[in-house]
């Protein structure tokens, strides 16, 4: 069996969706090695024939057929990248026929729909919550968190700010995030500015050990850094969490994306688009 294999992900547009599907079956198979390559924008057949070309030359030099993953919505382009020596999962195909037997109703077999600006009013909400969250990053403004969806606490480099940037662009959540300080930590006490939104407040924890590994990058052999302090702030946070029935949970083994939906479940949190 090789251990070596090239993956395209091709679409008409961004190619995000071709790249996730793809990616997330190819997790499945993690004693091989994947070439990846995402080719976004083919939407043409000449462009479909000169990246056909490529692909059998990728299998030439390979000695195995490479993976094609598409999200092409045009028939004439997906034909084009039916290769021979290529194995392609063409995820238009495999699905709309269903859906359209079952609904009775053709496909627009419209491009873009997935990751385009299709409704102005969802955009806008979407771009207002990212501007939202950047202005209410690591406590920067918290005169007006009632705005706010959510509230993230937690020690400096847990995690709050890429989760709430992803909570913003991704569902369209207002997300505020609030950095516990040596201060707050020295009182089992809610911070007092966040007294009134109690019930927005979501905790995030981490691994001491992990914690001290990525400020010993930011800040090394310092107190900030020290596993000894990471340890104190750590416990003390969580047991303001526990104390004051704020929900929370450990980023440590998480990625953006898990963190965010657990988030999104435990929380209660509506997408707003």
């Amino acid at each position: 069996m090789p251990h070596h294999r090239s993956a395209f992900f091709i679409s008409d547009r961004t190619g995000i969706t071709a790249e996730s599907l793809g990616q997330t079956l190819l997790t499945q198979f993690d004693t091989l090695e994947f070439h990846r390559e995402t080719v976004p924008f083919i939407d043409t057949v000449e462009k479909a024939e000169a990246l056909a070309a490529r692909i059998r030359e990728r299998a030439q030099i390979d000695h195995h057929k490479p993976l094609v993953f598409t999200s092409i919505v045009n028939p004439e382009i997906r034909r084009v990248l039916k290769i021979d020596n290529a194995l392609t999962i063409d995820f238009f195909e495999t699905f709309i026929s269903e859906l359209e037997a079952e609904l009775g109703q053709n496909a627009s077999l419209t491009m873009g729909k997935a990751h385009g600006m299709i409704s102005e009013e969802k955009y806008d909400h979407r771009i207002e919550a990212v501007n939202f969250s950047l202005n209410h990053d690591d406590g920067v403004k918290l005169k007006d968190l009632a705005e706010a969806d959510v509230v993230l606490v937690g020690v400096s480099r847990s995690g709050k700010t890429p989760t709430c940037l992803y909570l913003a662009l991704q569902y369209g959540i207002k997300a505020a995030n609030y950095p516990l300080t040596p201060e707050d930590l020295d009182t089992t006490s809610l911070p007092k500015i966040l007294l009134p939104y109690r019930s927005k407040l979501f905790g995030l924890t981490i691994d001491p050990a992990r914690l001290h590994h990525i400020r010993s990058e930011r800040r090394p052999d310092s107190r900030y850094a020290s596993l000894d302090n990471c340890r104190f702030e750590v416990n003390e946070a969580e047991s303001m969490f526990r104390q004051h029935a704020v929900p929370f949970i450990s980023t440590t083994h998480k990625s953006i994306e898990e963190i965010a939906s657990t988030i999104m479940h435990k929380a209660t949190l509506e997408r707003h688009f």
